[in-house]
């Protein structure tokens, strides 16, 4: 996909994800300047809905645009995630359950706008994150397999 901007990469590995959601953001110029020059990261990024019923993203590095002037934004200033109000009640209630949280997967251009990846998630453990591996590794070896007998062929 070529119209994708951020990508987080640790998400999928630290959470186990239920579901997705996409969402908008509010923005302001140079930030979204200095996103389609790539300049941000989601690492350690999150969502919440807050007491007032909105929900808002934060943690999200966004660099500051290299051309901008004293009217720069702040890197790590929370941002409002554009959602319905049924989707702001289901992710609330969702997040209330012991261990889910909401993560940014990706920021990504639809129409011109820049658009998040939500995904609710839970926690993985240790043990979770090398059985993940251990999965993935013997279906690497599995296809390695087939593939090595079927070029025999």
């Amino acid at each position: 996909m070529n119209n994708v901007i951020l990508n987080n990469s640790r998400a999928r590995r630290d959470y186990e994800i239920l579901e997705t959601l996409e969402a908008g953001l509010v923005l302001r110029g140079t930030e979204v300047k200095s996103l389609r020059a790539g300049k941000g990261q989601l690492r350690e990024a999150y969502a919440r809905v807050d007491n007032d019923g909105q929900a808002w993203l934060h943690n999200c590095h966004i660099d500051e645009y290299s051309h901008g002037n004293v009217h720069n934004h702040n890197p790590l200033d929370a941002r409002k995630l554009l959602l319905h109000r049924k989707q702001i009640d289901r992710l609330q209630s969702v997040v209330q359950q012991k261990g889910h949280s909401i993560i940014p997967l990706k920021f990504y251009w639809k129409k011109g706008k820049v658009k998040v990846l939500l995904g609710v998630g839970r926690g993985k453990g240790k043990f979770d994150k090398r059985e993940t591996i251990r999965k993935r590794d013997a279906d690497r070896e599995l296809r390695r397999a087939t593939m090595h007998s079927m070029k025999r062929k």
